[in-house]
């Protein structure tokens, strides 16, 4: 189960959860239920009682886990993805009797194919060389069936010849019919195999010695007898690995269709560029990246008897240094710390809430405001506080907004005296908080995807990075004016999302050394379950590091992975990024130069810290939750042990600049 589907069931059931009802049920009709993609099914409930009495029950709420298929409250399903989806029907208690569930898989059946394509095939290719063919058997609307296979044939093998992979071999000139199968459709697809003009091939760029995880950008140049060059020659690269250490090497390095090399272990590489029969290369010695560097812990403030949540550190009105950590699955409770001495962390205030939870602790740039998140409150209006802590020794409640925001506020953030608010884990509502004590709601952003969700959002230069599982990273202008949008006018920018859908979290940065924009979208899952009070918890999910210079075409180009361990929050300064990765602990990679293939593989990682506390809410469990650098030294909160306060120690040739 993805942590996504997790949470949201937890919620939907939240304060039913009693035991269930014994020889009582749920039956569901169609009792196998079975739909097509893009069709709708009405589901009936019927309660059945001890004694086998059978009536229907419109009581009973139907709710889906899966986007694969949306379902209303009253049972109306309609089918998106193909597969074996479950959705639950629920009834709630009443009359004296307990709450009865009852989880049923449906049957979603992918559209009929309707026709077989050839998907930007060329007119014409060079003798000699290769090309990858992409066909797709594709239903009614023009969407892809990838469970069907498709067959290519050429009317002449002399002059093409199609393999396994449908790989157009193109052998001698002439022009060739390719026929595309699948099912009982065909299409057809006419392409002229020109005499190939290239004589030579160049490569240019990269360099002689790099270090593991330098990105290389190599380039190809094809050229014909009068030494131009050939612009439309297809260009191959490979790497060849002459030399690695001894033991197991395995994928070392690697090459993109664009020329950007990179490597994960120390060795001799050979880059090749191919153009048919022509054959250009050259070798780099690539060295270990070994960036040194150490964490010193310098600061605690224990927090054992409940769950610490996230934490956000400023300096206040009177110059000094504050912490403000929330809690989780606790009374409600809202901790400032004075961290000015960072190795001793002082409570110097609590606020306390109707919540269960405090999640997301934020403060304005200008540190008079504090906003904190409720879930669980017990009048069930949550929504948030918005809280003065001009002296965070004294802090006091200026006013609730819960607005639009009844069903819970996981995250939250402030910026330019406005507040983007998290609503139920279905959006987020955009508040003007210019006067603090009359929030005023502005305007609502939400997906249009059916079962869209949220976790996070987090606002930088006039635009919104939301996170929202299976969508992924959405991009949206309120107030950057790359899409003429404002707080009461968002519009959105781009988006990027990853097959797993576990996006949790989004943190962007700009690269001035590459000029490139990077959004690192972090995973959240917890398939081995999450542990509250007894043993540790061992999350899943990495880092993904999306090229969004172009919004309109995000690049998934790097990734940080630690094995058997899951990312939380993060946070970036200047060329170094520092990771809560839960179980894993504080991380601190080296993120400078250009950025491909796998970041831990590549030695970036710079130093590592665990919180381990025998006294901890779970003992000797590290969690880390969210990290934040201030002024020389990094806060970060663990979710079993409190606050924590280290300090990062690098030799001064490995030290980056932090001024971006």
């Amino acid at each position: 189960m993805t942590f996504r589907s997790l949470c949201v069931t937890l919620f939907f059931l939240a304060g039913v959860l009693a035991d269930p009802a014994v020889g009582q049920s749920i039956d569901i009709e169609p009792a196998e239920p079975s739909v097509q993609v893009g069709e709708e099914l009405q589901l009936e409930a019927f309660f059945v009682a001890e004694d086998g009495t059978r009536a229907a029950d419109t009581t009973v709420v139907f709710y889906s886990p899966s986007k694969a298929v949306a379902a209303s409250r009253d049972g109306l399903l309609t089918a998106i993805e193909a597969g074996e989806h479950e959705v639950i029907a629920l009834r709630p208690a009443q009359d004296g009797q307990e709450r009865i569930m009852n989880r049923f898989s449906v049957q979603v059946a992918p559209k009929p194919v309707d026709g077989v394509a050839f998907v930007d095939a060329p007119a014409s290719i060079y003798a000699g060389t290769m090309m990858p063919l992409t066909v797709e058997a594709q239903t009614e609307d023009g969407t892809a069936r990838d469970d069907v296979s498709v067959s290519v044939t050429s009317s002449d093998a002399s002059v093409a010849e199609i393999d396994r992979l449908n790989r157009l071999h193109a052998r001698t000139p002439g022009t060739v019919t390719l026929t595309a199968s699948a099912e009982d459709f065909e299409a057809t697809h006419t392409i002229e195999v020109k005499e190939n003009p290239v004589v030579s091939l160049d490569l240019t760029g990269g360099a002689e010695t790099a270090r593991t995880g330098d990105v290389l950008a190599f380039s190809a140049t094809a050229r014909d007898e009068a030494d131009e060059p050939v612009t439309d020659a297809p260009i191959r690269y490979a790497v060849r690995i002459d030399e690695t250490g001894p033991i197991a090497p395995g994928a070392s390095a690697e090459i993109g269709a664009d020329g950007r090399f990179v490597a994960e272990d120390a060795g001799t590489y050979t880059v090749v560029a191919t153009s048919g029969a022509h054959v250009a290369e050259t070798t780099i010695t690539v060295t270990e990246r070994n960036p040194e560097g150490s964490i010193e812990l310098v600061g605690r403030g224990q927090v054992s008897s409940v769950h610490t949540s996230d934490l956000w550190v400023w300096e206040a009105v009177d110059g000094r240094d504050y912490v403000i950590t929330g809690t989780w699955g606790g009374n409600g409770e809202a901790y400032f710390w004075d961290v000015t001495d960072p190795a001793n962390p002082t409570p110097v205030d609590t606020v306390t809430v109707d919540a269960r939870t405090v999640n997301d602790v934020k403060v304005s740039e200008d540190g008079r405001t504090c906003i904190i998140s409720r879930e669980g409150a017990s009048d069930r209006k949550n929504g948030i506080v918005i809280l003065d802590c001009t002296d965070p020794n004294n802090v006091s409640v200026i006013t609730e907004y819960t607005e639009r925001l009844t069903g819970g506020v996981h995250n939250l953030f402030i910026y330019e005296n406005h507040v983007y608010a998290l609503s139920a884990g279905q959006r987020y509502e955009i508040l003007n908080i210019e006067d603090r004590a009359n929030p005023e709601h502005v305007a609502t952003f939400e997906l249009d995807s059916p079962g869209a969700s949220i976790h996070d959002v987090w606002v930088m230069d006039g635009i919104a990075y939301s996170s929202n599982w299976e969508d992924g990273v959405v991009l949206v202008d309120v107030g950057n004016g790359v899409k003429g949008g404002s707080p009461s006018n968002p519009v959105e920018i781009g988006r990027y999302a990853y097959p797993s859908g576990w996006n949790h979290a989004a943190f962007p940065y700009d690269d001035s050394e590459t000029g490139k924009k990077w959004v690192i979208a972090g995973d959240e899952a917890f398939p081995n379950g999450l542990n509250i009070d007894n043993e540790p918890t061992i999350p899943a999910g990495w880092l993904h590091f999306v090229d969004f210079t172009d919004p309109d075409n995000p690049t998934e180009d790097a990734r940080y992975q630690v094995p058997e361990a899951g990312t939380h929050n993060y946070w970036v300064d200047g060329d170094v990024l520092y990771v809560a990765y839960y179980n894993a602990g504080l991380r601190v990679v080296d993120l400078s130069g250009d950025l491909k293939g796998d970041l831990y593989a590549q030695g970036r990682e710079i130093a590592r810290f665990r919180s381990f506390d025998p006294e901890g809410r779970v003992a000797n469990a590290p969690m880390a939750w969210g990290p934040q650098p201030h002024k020389g030294h990094i806060f970060f909160s663990d979710w079993n042990s409190g606050l924590w306060v280290v300090k990062l120690n690098r030799p001064e040739k490995d030290r980056v600049s932090a001024t971006r």
